[in-house]
């Protein structure tokens, strides 16, 4: 009996789920163009006493203007720093359709090394876009190998927490029944 496909499964659930979004959005995706997703992604190093990385960045989801059967797939630009990630998205994203069709392109715009814990981190962003009140920016926690993946994983629960919504609108459009 090969029980190969369980383990892997067991281990990109056990990788799904040591990424965490600290802070999340309350709004949903545009139904049509493009929509912009910022957050801040805090690194947690491989080594124990490393340095934390705290990188700040935008994701933007843009969902095509045509559906052609040519433009079937998703596709991601700027997210991976290694091909072995780039690899285990294509495999979930192969097995999802709510992915078809959209472009999803990162942007850094700052990244910093910092000696504090994560937690620390954390707790002092959450503080500052309160005190800001800014409610559109994420805060993610991940293991620094996991960087790409955890934006995707940011991006896809927002995605699917907008799908309804999306939907709803396409109906009052007329383009579903």
């Amino acid at each position: 009996m090969d029980f190969v496909p369980f383990d892997d499964e067991q281990y990109l659930h056990s990788l799904w789920n040591s990424i965490r979004i600290a802070r999340n959005i309350p709004y949903t995706l545009f139904t049509f163009g493009d929509s912009d997703l910022s957050y801040y992604l805090v690194l947690i190093p491989a080594e124990p006493g490393g340095m934390v990385r705290v990188r700040q960045g935008e994701i933007r989801v843009t969902r095509p203007m045509i559906i052609t059967p040519q433009s079937g797939g998703a596709e991601f630009q700027d997210f991976f720093e290694s091909e072995h990630n780039e690899a285990m998205v294509q495999f979930l994203m192969a097995r999802s359709a709510a992915f078809s069709n959209l472009k999803l392109c990162n942007q850094v715009s700052g990244d910093e090394l910092i000696s504090d814990e994560p937690e620390e981190i954390v707790d002092r962003l959450n503080k500052k876009l309160d005190q800001e009140d800014e409610d559109r920016i994420a805060i993610l926690v991940a293991p620094e190998e996991l960087a790409g993946i955890a934006l995707i994983r940011y991006a896809a629960e927002r995605i699917t927490a907008s799908a309804p919504g999306n939907l709803n609108e396409l109906r009052e459009k007329g383009f579903l029944p």
